[in-house]
């Protein structure tokens, strides 16, 4: 949801750097070059001498062009498709989050490390690390491998590896304030972060330092900005004031045919019914706010051993908000239990005073309620007087390191032992309410469903909230891995030594997720939990590898690893990796890579318990194939059944790159890196624009269970339950996913005599096929261009910059462009997507220095989309950012 910005120009000169030695001399102002462990190796080795394509942000850059959040700066990677923002936390349990996606192929095939280790997956799904735990102010770089890495990381690194490293040796303080500012209503953001480091590791033999960072953003609220009016989006049949029907067959409203006195109400075609247009109760994006904290201390135990101690902790809170509660099947008797007449029965003489089609009578609807007698209506009811639902996640995520570096017998050797937890609640805290009270409010006629209430009425509404904790989830990752590598000498003569790299991993890792039963039960009809839901799941993983880097000639060498993973709940698996660097001259250079991969089904996935929510507004594919507004069949949300399968078994990959970068002058570089990847055995959920999609029944038919009347339930209350009828979407291995295209980039620099520099980078990616299957053997929908499935694939995406330095000022101005697609609905096309940012630096003193810059100058709105993915409606935040044209400051003091 968040835009790109300038640091895209750091990244080219990275990449150029990276690739030509004499450049990066140049370039970064390397007097000698110091031996690292690049991301993508085991092998401790000159950073210039990767074979692997990785891009690398500086944070000094990054700070400069005031991003905030690493959601921002991954945004500018154009090889990311999606951007699985904290915006989606709205309307679903992800706990806040915001997760990376490499290549579109999932942000749960993307390994995020601090450090080189892992930390903890998100708690509630176990999917992936929650970016918004990462400590941000405590970060120098971070290097992003763009190629799969299973061979020496193991699971989760199919589509790439994104390491977020930390300061090693910080000496003195800084202290750096922020503030955006939207032109448009909400949206509003402060920061500030300081840090002080103490201690010179060389002549002291010690450093401590620690670093802490606040960020508070506030929310953009769904009437704040109007991408929502574009078409009645997030359709509800759930209305203030209620529809209501005695048999079905007519449906009424007392605000139609204008609809005009309801709340968000759009009349129906059928001209004496209403629907509510829920998209603008919800927010655009959510109130959140974030510390965190880090504090680390390195010891020299000697000239060649090196003891250090690690810990950070990072608590994110997310507040979001949705429609109010809505209830169906609620019915209303004409009269009250003393049998006195309900004064809010409507008074329409369409209406029977005997009806009784479905046989009510006599019956009590709850426990302890009143009996219904002959002549009443049911409806579908929206409790707007107790407001939108809204709820709090607070993510809290911890880890402990202990550490030892150093040289012995010839080898560099690093040994760690880890702990990570990560921890999520949900809490309630406005909007929930006891369904079996609402229930018998409405049969009793306390409630007016109709209209205003009376006081009786507004307090009987007050008593019925149900808010409080709902949901915990705790996932903790142990961590014990040793790694060592050498230089082997020079084989053949080629100038250069051979080196290898051996290591070895212990993880355990645990997860459970718990509902407060006894609390979730009077909501379930709300929230979609299963009051009863508890999961957990336990697993241990060991693992060996190994990395020979041996050159050929003085201009090529080869590179070759494999690891080998067993878990104790699904087996082993080998994968092996071999790539090549080669560099005729110092202009030129080649490179390439074939790998193997696998991701392990993760423990949510094979143990999550079974728990039934509602789907995207759809139309029963059966009931209603032709469209139309049929209540209870067509534009409804359809209970459907989530939860893990124990069968599950892990996907596997295989990918390759080739890559082609040039130097012709001293002042440019360029190049292009083509990649290919075959993923199979994809773990997922079936996306509701198939699984709803009348062609797709013969496939699908399968997972869907009607109840005793063929009919898919709507009604939460239903479920589960005897006679509930659902869709199932558990996970499954669903077919593959086959993806491929290239990344091009290019760094110019144009020297002003006198007036300093000008710097141009480039950086692209162009998808020329994304294909997925939707179950094993099925065929092949095609998503270069289209939205299909869970969205769409963007042919290209760029990220052009310009940047302006001259003594102490600094000028950047950065486009940045995603193509367009076909929608959902394929008569919509949604156009590209094209904004630019501007910012000016000034640097006063060396210690200080002062940012002005506006996100989204030309204040460019997103392109209209009828997906039905996210809450949000009108655009497609996962792709697209609707706070508008934005103005932000920043300013930092290092002393």
């Amino acid at each position: 949801m968040y835009k790109l910005n300038a640091v895209s120009l750091a990244v080219a000169a990275t990449i150029a750097a990276a690739s030509f030695p004499a450049l990066a001399q140049d370039q970064q102002d390397q007097s000698q070059l110091e031996r690292v462990v690049v991301t993508g190796s085991a092998i401790k080795r000159l950073d210039a001498e990767s074979s692997v394509p990785v891009t690398t942000f500086k944070m000094s850059d990054i700070r400069q062009q005031g991003l905030t959040t690493v959601e921002q700066i991954l945004s500018t990677l154009t090889a990311s498709q999606s951007s699985l923002g904290t915006s989606q936390a709205v309307g679903s349990s992800t706990g806040g989050a915001s997760f990376a996606d490499l290549r579109g192929i999932g942000a749960n095939k993307t390994l995020v490390l601090l450090n080189g280790r892992r930390i903890a997956n998100n708690a509630f799904d176990g999917s992936a690390p929650d970016l918004n735990m990462i400590p941000l102010a405590a970060i120098e770089r971070i290097e992003v491998l763009r190629d799969g890495a299973s061979s020496l990381y193991g699971t989760d690194a199919i589509g790439g590896v994104i390491n977020f490293i930390t300061r090693s040796d910080y000496q003195g303080g800084t202290v750096t304030l922020g503030y955006d500012s939207p032109q448009h209503a909400g949206g509003k953001t402060r920061n500030a972060n300081a840090g002080f480091g103490y201690g010179d590791l060389d002549k002291q033999g010690f450093n401590l330092f620690g670093f802490v960072d606040l960020q508070k953003q506030d929310p953009i609220g769904g009437t704040q900005r109007d991408y929502n009016t574009r078409f009645v989006g997030g359709k509800s049949g759930s209305t203030l004031p209620a529809n209501y029907y005695q048999d079905g067959s007519t449906v009424y409203n007392p605000a139609a045919p204008t609809c005009a006195s309801g709340i968000f109400l759009v009349p129906n075609a059928d001209q004496t019914s209403c629907t509510m247009s829920t998209s603008r109760f919800v927010d655009y994006v959510p109130e959140s706010q974030r510390a965190s904290a880090m504090l680390k201390g390195t010891v020299k135990l000697s000239n060649d051993h090196t003891f250090g101690a690690e810990y950070f902790i990072t608590r994110s809170e997310v507040k979001t908000r949705i429609a109010p509660v809505p209830y169906g099947f609620l019915v209303q008797n004409r009269l009250r239990p003393d049998g006195s007449p309900n004064p809010f029965y409507p008074n329409n003489p369409a209406l029977s005073s005997t009806y009784d089609g479905d046989n009510y009578a006599g019956q009590t609807m709850t426990d302890g309620g009143a009996t219904i007698q002959p002549g009443y209506i049911t409806l579908k009811w929206r409790d707007a007087p107790n407001g939108p639902r809204g709820d709090k996640n607070t993510n809290t995520q911890q880890r402990l390191v202990l550490s030892l570096d150093g040289t012995l017998a010839g080898w560099d050797y690093s040994a760690g032992l880890s702990y990570n937890q990560n921890k999520v609640t949900e809490d309630l805290i406005s909007g929930y309410t006891d369904g079996n009270k609402i229930t018998e409010g409405i049969l009793t006629g306390i409630i007016n469903p109709f209209g205003d209430q009376d006081a009786a009425g507004t307090a009987y509404l007050q008593s019925a909230n149900a808010l409080g904790r709902l949901m915990i989830g705790k996932g903790r990752t142990t961590n014990l891995d040793a790694h060592a590598s050498r230089e082997l000498g020079d084989w053949l003569g080629a100038g250069r030594a051979a080196a290898l790299a051996l290591g070895a991993e212990f993880r355990q890792e645990k997860f459970t997720q718990d509902a407060q039963d006894a609390y979730a039960q009077t909501v379930v009809a709300s929230t979609g939990i299963d009051p009863n839901i508890y999961s957990s799941g336990k697993r241990d993983v060991y693992a060996v590898y190994g990395e020979l880097n041996v050159p050929l000639l003085k201009t090529l060498d080869v590179t070759a690893a494999v690891r080998y993973d067993k878990y104790n709940d699904f087996g082993s698996t080998t994968n092996p990796k071999v790539s090549f660097r080669f560099q005729p001259s110092k202009e030129v250079l080649i490179r390439g890579s074939y790998s193997t991969g696998f991701r392990a089904p993760s423990l949510y996935e094979l143990h999550a318990a079974p728990t039934y929510t509602n789907s995207s507004t759809v139309n029963d594919p059966v009931l209603c194939a032709n469209g139309g507004t049929t209540i209870n069949l067509c534009d409804a949300q359809f209970m459907v059944r989530n939860g893990g399968n124990d069968q599950l078994k892990p996907e596997k990959s295989k990918s390759a790159s080739l890559g082609f970068q040039f130097a012709p002058l001293n002042d440019l570089s360029f190049g292009v890196d083509f990649w290919w990847l075959r993923v199979k055995n994809l773990i997922g959920v079936i996306g509701d624009a198939s699984l709803f999609d009348p062609a797709n029944q013969d496939k699908f038919g399968q997972f869907y269970h009607r109840n005793s009347q063929g009919q898919l339930s709507v009604d939460g209350s239903q479920c589960p339950g005897t006679d509930c009828g659902y869709v199932d979407v558990r996970q499954l291995n669903l077919g593959g996913n086959n993806t491929n295209g290239f990344d091009l980039n290019a760094n110019y620099r144009l020297r002003l005599a006198g007036a300093g520099n000008v710097m141009l980078g480039l950086n692209s990616t162009y998808v020329t096929k994304y294909e997925y299957q939707d179950l094993q053997d099925g065929p092949w929908n095609q998503n270069v261009g289209v939205y299909s499935g869970a969205g769409p694939v963007f042919r290209w995406q760029h990220t052009l910059s310009a940047v302006w330095s001259y003594d102490k000022f600094t000028v950047g101005l950065t486009g940045h462009y995603k193509s367009g697609y076909i929608d959902v609905t394929p008569t919509n096309h949604v156009g590209s997507y094209t904004t630019a940012d501007l910012y000016a630096s000034w640097r006063p003193i060396k210690p200080a220095s002062l940012t002005l810059g506006v996100r989204n100058i030309a204040d460019r709105d997103p392109p209209l989309s009828f997906q039905t993915q996210v809450f949000q409606a009108g655009f497609d935040p996962r792709y697209t950012d609707p706070t508008g044209r934005t103005f932000y400051v920043r300013g930092s003091y290092d002393f």
